[in-house]
């Protein structure tokens, strides 16, 4: 398999995500980690899993937030937070946050200043726009894998999609095909 260029940042592919039972469950969540799957052998240990986990004390806005989803405030070694079964074995780098947004220093300097940033996983309403928006600020060129993304809905992720490829050529929108082939978006 061809090494695609970049770092792969796969957001949030956690158990709260995933369970349908959820109040925060991304209907296509299987649907992204087949795209995810899919994609890993090609970036190697250029690899960055993401997890979303709620902060011990909610500043600011992010109280009325947690007042709104009660059930998220548990520490982060709770069991919701953890990445699914498929992922959780191929940890060597986690970056956890307490923001939508996964642009951190971290993850900037595993990028580096001439980096690609590809994106995959969990909501692209939320996470990975958040992510994508604040990384292609920095200036780094960032791809939007689609198919290897989940929305809370699929109008909310095509809308997002839509919203994203308006920050061409920034942020591109492309496929887990065009990836792994080397096709341009």
């Amino acid at each position: 398999m061809t090494s695609a260029p970049g770092l792969l940042a796969v957001i949030d592919m956690q158990r709260v995500f995933a369970e349908p039972e959820s109040p925060w469950a991304a209907p296509r969540y299987a649907d992204a980690a087949a795209g995810v799957r899919r994609l890993l052998p090609a970036f190697g240990d250029r690899v960055a899993f993401t997890r979303f986990l709620a902060p011990e004390q909610p500043a600011g806005a992010w109280r009325a937030y947690y007042d709104q989803w009660p059930f998220a405030r548990q520490p982060p070694h709770a069991e919701l937070w953890e990445l699914t079964d498929e992922f959780a074995g191929r940890t060597a780098h986690v970056l956890d946050t307490t923001t939508f947004g996964k642009w951190s220093p971290e993850l900037a300097g595993r990028v580096g200043p001439e980096g690609r940033l590809v994106l995959a996983g969990v909501s692209t309403d939320c996470c990975v726009l958040s992510t994508a928006l604040a990384a292609a600020d920095a200036g780094t060129e960032v791809l939007v894998v689609a198919d290897a993304c989940a929305g809370v809905d699929d109008d909310s992720h095509v809308r997002t999609l839509q919203v994203l490829d308006l920050y061409r050529p920034l942020i591109r929108v492309t496929t887990v095909d065009d990836v792994l082939t080397g096709a341009g978006p």
